[in-house]
């Protein structure tokens, strides 16, 4: 197919696809499906071979958030029957981040419920840091705590973050009809920063609100534009109890057409599969390894994951290796100071900041969960339904970090 082998020209030399191309992929027909995952393969293994990095998310606070993004199981007026806690002691953080450190997680991820944190919750977090980092040498962290004042990202990296999440989630257009209590500008204004204060900016989407292609692709370009290192595909989790419960509008093929869609417009950056996985690609979780380059081991935030063993048989079944410590996640070109930008961006850098990005986690500060998203629809027809809303696969979270439970990783 012409398509993609102009795609994977592209790809290898960090070149940026034209909007219609991007639309095309997501179009394509599940009869050339394993074509496209080929392709993307291609343009995943020259930056960064068959390694898959680990990354393990701890929930400091859950639940009780005033934000009301209508995807998030955690938002203003959700009846989820998630776990609602708060403020976890840096002691008991550390204690759930060693299960996935010693999973083989090389990334801990601590996310917090709500708006954005106050400067006694920078204070809370930052001693949190230093209790993981001083009893794991080596280990990457990365804060998720949404919107940030000013001076803030700067005291988190003085603390010893290493990266900031904070995802767009869907497009600007359509940014208004998930969320009202902020806009898509605040989001942006987090992530530039994150950047500024030297943190590796980590930005995402969520895909299976039923968008157009269009809004796809446009989020997808705008991240590429703020340069993240790291840019996160999440998958709706529909959680009884939000808004969005009905919306069943992905299949494990389109989630793999979104993924190689992301893949070709940042070539070289960390696209990591988050939340809602195990609900959309499920037994098709394997082929996506062929297009992202990293995961979350285990559970997510409100929502109950893949057994992390499980998570280890499917990386090594597949072919894939899992990254080590003292592996550098991004290609040398993005890894230093002058690194090209989102794949190819002239003398841009997609942040070359040390350390890949974090992210898209499933239910993190001022609506960056995970449970939710935002999908393309084919730009002439609607996608095909799943055959059935697969509801027996979405559970909520009842272990690990805030319950007495060992959790699973």
């Amino acid at each position: 197919m012409d398509l993609l082998n102009t795609l994977v020209d592209k790809g290898l030399r960090r070149e940026l696809p034209t909007r219609e191309e991007a639309l095309a992929v997501i179009a394509t027909s599940d009869d050339d499906l394993l074509d496209v995952v080929a392709a993307a393969g291609k343009v995943r293994r020259k930056w960064f071979g068959r390694r898959v990095k680990l990354n393990y998310l701890v929930n400091l606070k859950s639940g009780l958030c005033p934000e009301d993004c209508s995807y998030c199981s955690q938002r203003l007026g959700s009846t989820a029957g998630i776990l609602k806690y708060t403020w976890l002691k840096p002691d008991e953080a550390s204690q759930a981040a060693a299960a996935g450190l010693a999973g083989g997680a090389k990334r801990v991820c601590l996310v917090a419920s709500g708006r954005g944190p106050t400067d006694r919750d920078v204070d809370r977090v930052s001693e949190t840091i230093k209790a993981i980092k001083d009893g794991n040498e080596g280990v990457e962290v990365c804060a998720c705590l949404g919107l940030l004042s000013d001076g803030q990202a700067e005291r988190l990296r003085e603390a010893g973050a290493d990266a900031y999440n904070h995802n767009l989630n869907t497009s600007e257009s359509t940014y208004g009809e998930i969320t009202t209590t902020h806009t898509y500008a605040d989001r942006v204004d987090t992530v530039n920063k994150a950047h500024a204060a030297g943190l590796s900016a980590c930005s995402g989407l969520i895909a299976g609100m039923g968008e157009s292609d269009e809004d796809l692709v446009d989020v997808v370009y705008a991240l590429r534009e703020l340069d993240p290192d790291s840019v996160p595909v999440n998958f709706l989790i529909p959680f009884e109890g939000t808004p969005l419960a009905k919306e069943w509008n992905l299949t494990p093929q389109r989630c793999l057409r979104i993924l190689a869609m992301v893949r070709f417009v940042c070539p070289d950056v960390e696209v990591r599969i988050a939340g809602g996985r195990e609900v959309h690609l499920r037994t098709l979780q394997p082929l996506a390894l062929h297009l992202a380059n990293s995961i979350f081991l285990g559970d997510y935030l409100t929502s109950e994951g893949q057994a992390g063993k499980a998570d280890l048989e499917m990386i090594a079944d597949a072919g894939f290796e899992v990254e080590g410590a003292g592996e550098v996640t991004l290609p040398e070109h993005r890894a230093s100071a002058g690194g090209g930008g989102c794949g190819s961006h002239a003398g841009g850098s997609c942040g070359s900041h040390e350390g890949g990005g974090c992210g898209s986690h499933e239910g993190a500060g001022c609506g960056s969960h995970a449970d939710g998203g935002v999908c393309g629809t084919a730009a002439a027809e609607p996608a095909a339904p799943a055959a059935e809303p697969r509801t027996d696969l979405v559970a909520v979270r009842r272990r690990g970090a805030g319950t007495d439970l060992a959790p699973n990783a």
